[in-house]
């Protein structure tokens, strides 16, 4: 083996400390205190560099004899020509010797004594290597195992070359098939007053972009299903490829309008990770399900954890009108009432006027419409329906009406149904113990869909476009008993409507009118509705508080609250509502301190998904209105984290727009 010169200091350094030195000495004639200063700094760094170069060299050599002590002259002989590349490392990771295959593949042959092992292993550290039972790394164009072994003066570090093996694993999994369900989303909708022609002529569009996507961009080809739902078969690495374009497919697709300037939407669910193509296609329609939950034009990847991941779903949904649904859901669901023993309904935490609105209103269907025994489950300490909840307080008829977790706990049987409304995740639910304890369980809500959502259903009613789960609960009652409602209890639900549209202005579809005229019918009085909406002068003192200390970002108003006082989530979510009051304001964010979290709350116009924002944080909700709760944080790290946010996700939102 060459020996090499070694150096822990450039011979730069040294020639640089020596020009400071002559430079002091010329100076001495003209000014001795300068003189003074120059030379006192240039003797210093000579000391510093020649001090640094000779306790590195003790270094170097105390652990090139070390090397000997473990490696005799004759061993090193013979390592030097074992098969795997082998280098003995000093305490400090430098290299104090190496065997010929090391040199081979990392040193082209040269000495690598006194150059740190980090300089080969890299973005790994020798303290990974020697703790982990086997590290990737790679060099150049090779990759290797690595392994590494302490001994008492040092370490011994020794690789594996797998580049062959790695590379085939790289195409398997590459290679693996992929299946994607894709299904058009709002094709009636664009095609319902048209002709026959323009109904050709927009779906011969959408698949010609489907069909050149799947077999230019995605190495692949496309079949049709039936009519407006598609089937694509490609490998897993041009669904990586198309993850880092973020699925332009979807922008394209937009970019087709119908006579009625309404743009074509499609979603997308794709199964990745599965051992079989079989596997794949039920996980692509289990993606496609929860895109087409979540407002659809977005796609949604099944990943091989149970997990997902989603991209797109920026433009509104769609209504759909189709009442078929709602009849078939309401006659299923009274044959299950009808087979119960008792009945338990129960909204989400910290419950609201929408969701206590369609409590109150199933319990009219199934005590009044099917008489059978119901109750509803809440938890009035937590409750923001106070002002609906004191309407049904002392009176005959509604005694029992409404009961504590625990004490449906205590009331429940294997027979039990459970009614959840307004909320389908797990998360949110008033009470997760009631809902692990009754086996058979309805969910009915209008929130797009999360991951979280409940998995066991019997019926899973969910309606991404309703407008709140009080129209959907509206809907129903007709099909059940039409006449099972009374005056207070279609007031009851015509507030949970009127909460959730802001006075009938954000999601408002033609079924939300017509369960509203329903309602009114039924004798439902907008003037309770409207003292229900009343606040005590605290909380009207600080909501203005929340409106006066916000500011504009990007077009969304931001207000910070670090105080906690009472009804501060009814304060929050006016002040919320308010602010989109505002010129320029697109959505609109409250955080707010509540116990030991910190709470969003979000409301949109339509032009920003505050759904998709706040799953960031681990919320959801829906397009224009969502909230969030975040643990172990602060208002002002919670605002760092929001703006953070809204650069990535609008700057998404406005290059889709361009």
């Amino acid at each position: 083996m060459k020996k090499r010169r070694i150096w822990a200091t450039s011979p730069v350094y040294y020639l640089m400390a020596g020009f400071m030195l002559i430079m002091a000495c010329l100076s001495f004639k003209q000014n001795k205190i300068l003189f003074a200063v120059e030379f006192t700094v240039s003797v210093l760094a000579v000391a510093a560099v020649v001090v640094t170069d000779l306790h590195y060299r003790v270094h170097v050599y105390t652990a090139i004899r070390a090397a000997r002590r473990v490696l005799s002259a004759e061993d090193q002989r013979d390592f030097d020509q074992f098969a795997l590349p082998v280098a003995v490392l000093g305490n400090l990771g430098d290299i104090v010797w190496t065997n010929a295959r090391f040199r081979d593949l990392f040193s082209e042959d040269e000495d690598s004594r006194g150059d740190n092992i980090a300089a080969y292993i890299y973005p790994k550290t020798l303290r990974q290597i020697l703790s982990e039972s086997g590290t990737a790394v790679s060099y150049g164009d090779k990759e290797f195992t690595a392994y590494g072994l302490r001994t008492g003066s040092g370490s011994v570090v020794y690789f594996v070359d797998d580049t062959y093996y790695k590379q085939i694993h790289r195409e398997y999994r590459e290679k693996r098939t992929v299946i994607a369900l894709i299904s058009f989303d709002n094709r009636e909708e664009l095609t319902r007053d048209s002709s026959g022609g323009e109904d050709s002529r927009i779906t011969s569009e959408v698949e010609a972009v489907l069909r050149s996507w799947a077999t230019d961009t995605m190495g692949g080809f496309l079949r049709r299903l039936t009519n407006g739902r598609y089937m694509l078969i490609t490998d897993d690495l041009h669904i990586e490829e198309a993850k880092t374009k973020r699925f332009a497919v979807l922008d394209r697709v937009r970019a087709i309008k119908g006579e009625n300037n309404l743009s074509a939407t499609v979603s997308i669910g794709i199964g990745r990770g599965a051992d079989t193509a079989t596997q794949s296609e039920w996980h692509a329609r289990q993606a496609l399900d929860m895109a087409l939950g979540r407002g659809g034009d977005q796609v949604a990847v099944h990943l091989r954890d149970g997990t997902y991941e989603f991209f797109g779903g920026l433009s509104k949904g769609v209504e759909k009108r189709d009442k078929v649904r709602t009849r078939v859901i309401a006659a299923t669901l009274s044959d299950h009432i009808k087979s119960s023993d008792r009945v338990f309904i129960m909204g989400h935490t910290n419950s609201d006027l929408d969701s206590v609105g369609a409590a109150v209103g199933m319990w009219a269907a199934v005590t009044r419409g099917l008489e059978c025994r119901a109750s509803i489950v809440i938890d009035r300490n937590r409750s923001l329906a106070t002002s609906l909840l004191n309407t049904f307080e002392h009176q005959p008829e509604y005694e029992n009406m409404f009961i504590t977790p625990q004490e449906a706990l205590d009331q429940c049987t294997q027979r039990s149904l459970l009614i959840v409304v307004d909320t389908h995740s797990t998360s949110f639910v008033e009470s997760p113990d009631v809902l692990r304890a009754i086996p058979r369980v309805v969910v009915i809500d209008h929130h797009r869909m999360m991951v979280t959502h409940i998995q066991n259903a019997i019926i899973f009613y969910h309606e991404p476009y309703a407008s709140s789960a009080s129209e959907m609960v509206g809907e129903l009652v007709q099909y059940i008993n039409g006449s099972a409602l009374n005056k207070r209890e279609a007031t009851a639900l015509l507030a949970g409507i009127m909460l959730d549209t802001k006075n009938f202005v954000l999601k408002t579809g033609v079924r939300t009118f017509e369960a509203s005229a329903y309602l009114k019918r039924r004798g439902a009085d907008t003037v309770e509705v409207k003292k229900m909406f009343a606040n005590s002068l605290d909380t009207y003192k600080e909501r203005s508080q929340l409106v006066a200390g916000a500011e504009v970002y990007k077009n969304c108003a931001i207000a910070c609250s670090n105080w906690e006082f009472p009804n501060v989530r009814i304060a929050a979510a006016q002040a919320a509502d308010e602010l989109l009051s505002i010129q320029n304001v697109r959505a609109s964010f409250v955080i707010f301190r509540t116990g030991n979290e910190i709470s969003i709350s979000a409301r949109s116009l339509g032009d920003v998904n505050v759904q998709i924002l706040l799953e960031e944080f681990g919320g959801g909700g829906h397009l224009n209105m969502a909230g969030a709760q975040i643990k172990n944080s602060t208002t002002s790290d919670v605002r760092k984290a929001l703006i953070r946010v809204l650069d990535s996700k609008l700057a998404q939102a406005s290059k889709r727009e361009n």
